[in-house]
């Protein structure tokens, strides 16, 4: 396939650009670093990781140049989907430290000129928040309405068979409501049973929810990435999604996902905490099955809602007829085609967030890449390919270290609920353990889980006690030390795509089109912005590729290369397995 003059080919999809330089928001430069603290650094030796542990290891984030912490949640928690199930939004899980250490972690984070965004986890509490506690002590006690009660269905008494208040599956597997027996009523839970939904049709629970925000605010965090926010508004009538086939359970998410009131309730929230209020602040709004078009509405900045969205689409590509656990090779024509779209989608209106990993996707170099013979060459071309897209982008703990997936000799050294809840109930529907297993390996939560790899003592680094979840064997030669003061390092490639960021306009605002849309193997794209060209170009193989580019590419500058394999001459691009180049003129 060949290029044009302008590098474009006619299966080139443009995008336009209209944010200028001086009016761009500071995060369309910044890049954005993922703390899961449970696995990140541990200070106090009880094999789980802590803000003291953090702030230990603040000069790693600071050598790597991002601008902003994601710190997931640290919040009091019963831990049964590690701090995701929150009993108290105003402190500090013992097993975290104290809000003494969270202070004392902020204003070293500000002191090293980064931002801490905190994890706001609002569709959901612990069934042990004394919200729910009351929630549930009767049938008419004043918070009662703070969560999604209903009694039995019709015909059917408590607690028999079908007779939950919908057919709704649980992210989790099984059905998503619960029966309280003291009540004689199901409270509904969209993810572990012990996650039960607010109602945000109350206005007493928004109100409650914005006061927590604007005091976590008041203390000095940046902003917020909310977690699954876009499922907070739900259809009251609660019907019956359409039936999945898995023991009478159905599909309930036209009903929640992206529901009746979602941006009415954003945009109260926008008003109420964020309006009127001095300093630069970032919002993320996770929100899975969300579309382009309903994400252009979220992130609009004249409609007050959110500064950008994690969206699904492309990380659901590998999932096959089973669902994600059942993984199928990735076809990168699909990928193209997916990141294009969103590209061209919010191209002048709304801001696209870039991520390949985070706690709840395995590891990018595992999923798409070679973690063996290639893992350097492949880690560092799926980071090109991703930073120097039009976006933010997101670094998860220990990518920048090309760390791996885990291998897990079994179920039992999983802890991730999800992974432990498919693998039961799989198996007692009679599907081949060795098969749930393999779909667990390849795409199981706890793969981002494992400790940050700092070095090659016996724990990694990581903790001077046992772990919680067995450090990844690998870290004997996969570490942040060993890759410090090797230029060639995954390391290096981060902090160097981090620091093209924020040199060179062209990459946080120019325009984008992608190229060489129908080729199986080579990733390319282009970017411009006042005179100035990018051309990316990456082989995501283990086989040597070669593509025509127009002959001026031939003298341009290369701003990047990951390998010694990639050269542009007579125009053509020659790619060795896994090379990725960038050029600029």
């Amino acid at each position: 396939m060949t290029l044009d003059q302008t590098g474009r080919t006619t299966t080139g999809t443009a995008t336009t650009a209209t944010t200028t330089t001086t009016a761009a928001p500071w995060w369309t430069s910044a890049v954005v670093y993922q703390v899961y603290p449970r696995s990140f650094a541990d200070a106090d030796g009880d094999g789980v990781g802590d803000l003291a542990g953090l702030a230990s290891r603040l000069d790693h984030l600071e050598r790597l140049g991002v601008d902003v912490v994601w710190l997931s949640p640290v919040y009091a928690s019963p831990q049964a989907d590690n701090g995701y199930d929150i009993s108290d939004y105003q402190a500090i899980d013992p097993v975290f430290g104290t809000l003494e250490d969270f202070d004392r972690l902020l204003a070293e984070v500000h002191a090293r000129g980064m931002k801490l965004v905190m994890d706001l986890v609002v569709n959901h509490t612990s069934d042990e928040h004394p919200w729910f506690a009351e929630s549930r002590s009767s049938q008419d006690n004043p918070k009662r309405d703070w969560y999604w009660w209903r009694p039995p269905r019709d015909g059917f008494a408590a607690g028999e068979p079908g007779a939950e208040p919908t057919n709704w599956e649980s992210f989790f597997s099984g059905p998503a409501w619960t029966l309280d027996e003291k009540t004689g009523e199901y409270y509904l839970h969209l993810f572990d049973r012990k996650q039960p939904d607010l109602n945000w049709e109350n206005p007493e629970v928004r109100h409650a929810v914005y006061d927590m925000m604007r005091w976590w605010l008041d203390r000095g965090v940046d902003g917020f990435r909310m977690d699954v926010i876009n499922l907070i508004s739900k259809d009251p009538a609660l019907p019956d999604g359409a039936t999945t086939g898995t023991g009478g359970l159905g599909d309930g998410f036209p009903h929640y996902g992206t529901g009746p009131r979602i941006h009415e309730f954003l945009q109260e929230m926008h008003r109420e905490v964020f309006r009127g209020r001095t300093g630069e602040f970032l919002t993320v709004g996770e929100m899975p099955g969300v579309t382009w078009e309903d994400a252009r509405l979220f992130t609009d900045p004249a409609r007050g809602e959110v500064d950008m969205v994690f969206q699904f689409e492309h990380v659901s590509l590998d999932h096959g007829q089973g669902g994600k656990f059942d993984p199928k090779p990735l076809d990168l024509r699909d990928l193209k085609a997916s990141l294009g779209r969103w590209q061209a989608a919010l191209a002048e209106t709304g801001w696209n967030s870039l991520y390949w990993c985070n706690h709840d996707q395995p590891r990018v170099v595992s999923r798409f890449g070679d973690d063996g013979q290639w893992w350097r060459e492949s880690a560092t071309a799926w980071a090109t390919v991703l930073h120097l897209h039009r976006g933010t982008p997101f670094v998860y703990q220990g990518e920048e270290l090309g760390m791996t997936n885990a291998p897990f000799a079994g179920v039992h050294e999983m802890r991730d609920v999800e992974s432990l809840n498919h693998h039961r109930r799989q198996v007692e529907a009679g599907v081949d353990p060795d098969v749930v297993l393999r779909g667990l390996r390849a795409m199981g939560r706890d793969n981002a889980r494992t400790p940050v790899q700092w070095d090659a003592t016996p724990n990694a680094g990581f903790t001077s006690g046992e772990p919680w979840l067995a450090v990844n064997p690998n870290h004997s030669w996969l570490n942040a030390e060993a890759q410090y003061d090797d230029p060639r390092s995954v390391f290096n490639h981060y902090r160097r795509l981090i620091g093209l960021r924020h040199e060179l306009p062209v990459v946080a605002l120019g325009d984008f089109r992608m190229l060489l849309a129908d080729h199986p193997h080579v990733y390319a794209y282009e970017r411009a912005l006042d005179g100035v060209r990018l051309l990316v170009v990456a082989n995501l193989g283990g086989a040597e590729q070669t593509v025509d580019v127009d002959p001026a590419w031939s003298d341009a500058d290369v701003v990047l290369s990951n390998t010694d394999a990639a050269h542009v001459s007579a125009g053509r691009v020659e790619l060795g397995p896994w090379a990725a180049l960038v050029l600029k003129r």
